[in-house]
C-alpha cells in the first residue's frame, strides 16, 4: 500500500509541474498515459498509448497547443478525483471508460461538464453504475453514440433504456434495448421515480 501511495504521490507531484509547464491538454494527456491508458489529439489520426510496461513516447509534448479530443481511460483506475484531470478538456469529443472498477455514479454526475462536446462515451462493464449514475447523463445533448454494455448493477434495463432515449433522442444506445420495457403499471411507477430522481439532481 505504501509503495502505491508514494507512485501515486509523485504522478500528483509531476502532473502539477506539467500543467504549469505545458498547459491543461499536455497534462491531461500525460495524466492519461501514466495510468496506461490512450489519448488523440484533434487533428490527428494517431494515438499515443502506454505500453504494457507502462511506458509511453514522449512525442506528444509536440501537441502543446493542440486540443485532447479524444481519451481512453478503459481499464485503468480512473475514478471521481482523477477526473479532475480532464475537466478543463472543453473540446474532448470521445471518452472511454471501459471496464473501470471505481466509475460510479458520482463520477458521471461529473460530465455535465463535456455536455457541449462530447459526442461518444463508452461506460461497457463498469460494474458500479446504476440506473442512477445513467440518468445523470441527460446533460450531454450532443452525444451521438454511448455504450453501456454489462452494467450489472442497473435494474429494469429496458425501462432505463427507454428513459435514455427519451433524454437522448439523436443518441445511439449499445447495450440495452426497449424490448424488455413497460409491460405493467409496476413498470410504469418505477420509470416515473427514476424521471423524479433525474429532474432533483438537475
Amino acid at each position: 500500500m505504501r509503495r502505491i501511495l508514494l507512485h501515486h504521490n509523485y504522478y500528483k507531484r509531476y502532473y502539477g509541474y506539467t500543467k504549469k509547464r505545458y498547459g491543461d491538454y499536455i497534462a491531461a494527456a500525460y495524466y492519461i498515459l501514466s495510468q496506461n491508458g490512450g489519448v488523440r489529439f484533434a487533428g490527428q489520426e494517431e494515438w499515443f498509448r502506454a505500453d504494457r510496461g507502462g511506458k509511453f513516447s514522449w512525442d506528444f509534448l509536440k501537441f502543446k497547443n493542440i486540443p485532447l479530443e479524444a481519451v481512453d481511460a478503459s481499464e485503468t483506475l480512473m475514478n471521481y478525483d482523477g477526473l479532475d484531470n480532464l475537466v478543463p478538456l472543453k473540446e474532448l469529443k470521445y471518452l472511454y471508460m471501459n471496464h473501470c472498477p471505481h466509475i460510479d455514479d458520482w463520477c458521471l454526475s461529473r460530465l455535465h461538464v463535456f455536455q457541449d462536446s462530447l459526442v461518444e462515451l463508452s461506460l461497457a462493464g463498469c460494474t458500479q453504475i446504476t440506473e442512477r449514475g445513467l440518468a445523470a447523463l441527460h446533460h450531454l445533448r450532443h452525444l451521438k453514440h454511448l455504450d453501456i454494455s454489462h452494467l450489472d448493477r442497473v435494474a429494469d434495463k429496458g425501462l432505463v433504456c427507454i428513459l435514455l432515449e427519451e433524454m437522448l433522442p439523436h443518441c445511439e444506445i449499445i447495450g440495452m434495448s426497449t424490448e424488455d420495457g413497460l409491460t405493467s403499471l409496476t413498470d410504469e411507477s418505477k420509470l416515473a421515480k427514476i424521471r423524479v430522481q433525474n429532474v432533483s439532481d438537475t
